[in-house]
């Protein structure tokens, strides 16, 4: 056990180390108090910022082909079971297509929905090579349609300036493509407005 003098010593030193801007003077003020407040100077701690993960360029994007389809992938047969599954898809989304369904719901279900199966037709365009292209969707962009054929040819077809039609389970709709530039994550969250004439 430490001895009165030796405890008083030890005391002071400690508060000396606890508040170093505190002058001798007032720790003896505060030691008569009997009543010792221990300041404590944290570090401020620095914030280290979160860095977000960028993710590819459009043009190492390019540069990697991502989105190229390979020639030997170039197939109609191989995404026909995509076609099966879309059709399944937008049957769950129109909760069953009776007879009895309304076309605009249809209509408006099928604004927002994902293409990327779904067999197309162009039936009118400003441009006639494109009238009569029909096929299934493999990828969707802002500006343009790619489309794989029957005869296995994959078809790059502009939205602008071409009307295309749709049909599943006897229903015929039609895709205005110079209204629909926008890509399908943009689409499923924008609000369409009917309007009763519509020009290519």
């Amino acid at each position: 056990p430490q001895g009165s003098e030796e405890a008083k010593a030890f005391v002071n030193a400690f508060l000396k180390r606890s508040m170093p801007k505190r002058k001798d003077e007032a720790i003896q003020d505060i030691l008569t108090r009997k009543a010792v407040v221990l300041e404590h100077y944290s570090k401020k701690k620095t914030r280290q910022k979160r860095k977000k993960t960028k993710g590819f360029t459009a043009k190492q994007r390019r540069e990697m082909r991502l989105f190229e389809i390979e020639p030997e992938q170039q197939r109609y047969a191989i995404f026909l079971p995509l076609h099966e599954l879309w059709k399944q898809y937008i049957r769950d989304l129109c909760h069953g297509l009776k007879p009895d369904t309304q076309p605009h719901m249809i209509q408006s279900k099928l604004l927002k929905a994902d293409l990327h199966g779904a067999i197309v037709t162009v039936t009118k365009s400003k441009c006639p090579s494109y009238v009569g292209i029909t096929g299934i969707i493999l990828q969707e962009f802002k500006h343009v349609f790619k489309i794989i054929t029957k005869e296995d040819k994959l078809k790059v077809v502009p939205k602008l300036n071409n009307v295309f039609s749709l049909e599943i389970d006897g229903f015929i709709s039609y895709i205005y493509g110079s209204k629909f530039q926008l890509r399908a994550s943009e689409r499923s969250a924008k609000k369409f407005k009917l309007k009763g004439t519509i020009d290519l």
